[in-house]
């Protein structure tokens, strides 16, 4: 058995998961193993009342599989959970005796509220909500869990029998979607909303989402988009996208939406019923942004384990994208020193900048980080390094960051030496154009400030730029002889030069010491 070792099961109305994690050293979790089975567990629930005698099966098989999976891997315990179908099922009890019996899995029927707690709970450990006013949803098979919630302090739980399989079999059974039955699906969605937030028409900032059908929303947009990021965990997705993605999908056959791009053809037949329950939830709190939380219901019950067995001391909920940054750095052993230095020159040459060329919003926190990590490379080998540095970040698990904002810091971070960005670099060519340019402005400034610490001794006390027509001119402070600093800026200045369209001059200013 390994004392540090967890699996955590959510036997949903649609699908099965379960996650096996490890706690580490420095007081997080790492996913082990990530097993999903679609076993349909509410199908025909609605009409019949009860867990069908297929669907019993199937969940049972999936189960068996996954026991096996998880005492291979020696776990300390097994935390299961079963939600709407089980709640609802009037032989839900006989099935938690089965699965206890043939399987040898204790299985602990939640509530909505636990539901949604849970969900919260995972959205806390990968998202920084500090001060936002937002609203955390998690959509089932069986059940829709809402979370309202200021910063880390939720104000009101909800669950609204409003889940995928059970609105499709209410209203929209068939091959093809009938507009009367979306229509009546769609009042249905709003009378729910209306009656359980009667008296308020809260506004929220965004949405925090997770469930299969919010992963199959991200991973939808993201194909329509052109974009290749490894994982839709903490992926955006704006209303106005949900809207033309359930216009496409309401006029498709069922046999045309299993060929739909990121969609996995086992959802094809709840879909839209689910992208409905997202676009009225948008429409209702006039949220334009969907972050998408990949983990859910799950991680939210491995977190919750971790107390219970005693391993609170190893995972603490994140403070700041910056303190996770930094222990990422820090694990790859990074010079600190260094990286801290780059990233102070970094950070008031954009300040300087940043008026004149306007970069973008998060533009300077993704700096900021690119700046701490460009090269934590040197932890795999230093040939190369930069490529590294790309890879390992971009695979990194950065708190508060998107995909995209991941993959502009890990290309930022992979030109702050060597080749400038080229038409034959495919991370650099699979982003979009103004990102492109996002990247070459961030990997320039970088570049340009790690040339100023050639020597990795911090002699560069501070810069100050000014911006002409056609120059600008970097101020260069320092106590001491910078000669291999401004060499070594003269020499990696090139991308910067090429990102800002104007010539870059370098002027010593000697300060006292």
């Amino acid at each position: 058995m390994k004392k540090n070792r967890l699996a955590a099961i959510d036997i949903g109305t649609n699908s099965i998961r379960c996650i096996v994690v490890e706690v580490t050293k420095t007081g997080s979790f790492r996913v082990l193993d990530d097993e999903k089975a679609t076993v349909r567990l509410g199908e025909g629930l609605a009409v019949s009342g009860s867990i069908l005698q297929a669907a019993w099966e199937r969940a049972v098989t999936a189960l068996t599989r996954m026991k096996k999976i998880v005492d291979g891997y020696g776990v300390k315990a097994i935390e299961a959970v079963a939600t709407s179908a089980v709640r609802k099922a009037a032989n839900g009890e006989a099935f938690i005796a089965a699965i206890a019996e043939e399987v040898g899995i204790a299985v602990t029927v939640i509530s909505g509220e636990e539901e949604a707690e849970l969900a919260a709970l995972s959205v806390r450990n990968h998202f920084d909500m500090e001060g936002a006013r937002h609203a955390m949803v998690d959509i089932g098979g069986g059940s829709l869990e809402v979370v309202t919630a200021l910063g880390s302090h939720i104000e009101e739980i909800y669950s609204l029998e409003l889940g995928a399989v059970f609105l499709t079999e209410k209203f929209m059974a068939g091959d093809s979607v009938r507009p009367s039955g979306q229509e009546k699906l769609r009042k249905h969605v709003r009378s729910s909303l209306k009656e359980v937030f009667a008296g308020e028409r809260a506004q929220f900032q965004c949405l925090v989402g997770s469930g299969g059908t919010i992963t199959a929303i991200a991973a939808m947009v993201m194909a329509m988009r052109g974009e290749g990021y490894g994982s839709v965990h903490r992926y955006e997705v704006l209303r106005s996208e949900v809207v033309h993605l359930l216009a496409m999908l309401s006029r498709k056959t069922m046999k045309e939406r299993r060929e739909v791009p990121g969609l996995n053809p086992d959802r094809a037949d709840i879909i839209v019923a689910g992208v409905t329950v997202v676009d009225e939830l948008m429409r209702f709190f006039d949220a334009n942004v969907l972050r998408v939380n990949e983990r859910g219901i799950r991680e939210g019950l491995i977190v919750k384990a971790l107390r219970t067995h005693g391993l609170i001391h190893g995972v603490q909920e994140p403070r700041t994208w910056r303190d996770t940054v930094l222990e990422f750095g820090r694990s790859c052993h990074m010079d600190e020193e260094h990286a801290l230095h780059v990233t102070k020159l970094s950070l008031q040459l954009f300040d300087a900048l940043e008026p004149a060329f306007r970069m973008g919003d998060g533009a300077r926190r993704m700096l900021e980080a690119a700046a701490i990590l460009h090269d934590v490379g040197y932890f795999i080998n230093y040939s190369s390094h930069h490529k590294h540095s790309y890879h390992l970040i971009r695979h990194a698990d950065l708190f508060g960051f998107t995909p995209r904002e991941r993959e502009i810091i890990a290309n930022a971070a992979r030109y702050h030496r060597k080749a400038l960005p080229k038409k034959k670099h495919d991370a650099y060519v699979r982003l979009a154009e103004p990102d492109r340019q996002v990247v070459s402005r961030l990997g320039g400034i970088l570049r340009l400030a790690d040339g100023l610490d050639r020597r990795r001794s911090g002699v560069v006390s501070g810069v100050t730029c000014s911006v002409s027509d056609g120059t600008v001119i970097v101020t260069i402070a320092s106590s001491e002889d910078i000669s291999v600093e401004l060499f070594g800026g003269k020499i990696k200045g090139d991308l910067f030069e090429e990102a800002f369209k104007k010539r870059l001059l370098l002027v010593a200013e000697h300060t006292q010491s």
